[in-house]
């Protein structure tokens, strides 16, 4: 899967019409794959070593694009800022509404890119998937990163 940045100058629709093509990330179709290409032992991840610290944001990014593929939205893709200084982890679109979408591996969840993002483009619904049970706030949402398929 490719998914490609967009850097949008005020919300309009449709976000395919904002992506920039020449920057992207990749993902897998599945976690395990990921795991297995990466050559991740079991040890690590049952040990939690100092390799699995720093791999787990990966992962974890590749579950929830899998669960946001498999929840059918109309498209995913993912938001840096001009200067490419922030990034939103993904940007949804769903029957015209955005969505961002900041993923967390843990339960230290400081964002300020997303943040910065709410704060600028001020979307209807903005969501923060982490270890951290669900919370609605103000400008956003917690949810439980197991419930991310919901959306």
């Amino acid at each position: 899967m490719l998914l490609k940045s967009h850097r949008i100058s005020k919300p309009a629709m449709p976000l395919i019409a904002y992506q920039d093509a020449t920057i992207f990330k990749l993902f897998l179709v599945d976690v395990g794959l990921l795991s297995a290409m990466s050559h991740l032992d079991n040890k690590t991840l049952i040990m939690g070593n100092a390799v699995f610290t720093e791999f787990k944001g990966a992962q974890t990014e590749q579950f929830a694009m899998q669960e946001l593929t498999a929840a059918g939205n109309d498209y995913i893709g993912y938001w840096t800022s001009e200067k490419s200084t922030a990034e939103v982890d993904f940007i949804t679109q769903k029957e015209g509404d955005i969505f961002p979408i900041e993923v967390k591996a843990e339960t230290n969840v400081r964002a300020k890119s997303f943040k910065l993002f709410c704060e600028k483009y001020q979307p209807l619904t903005a969501y923060r998937c982490s270890l951290l049970p669900y919370h609605p706030e103000e400008w956003m949402t917690n949810l439980p990163l197991y419930a991310i398929g919901n959306l």
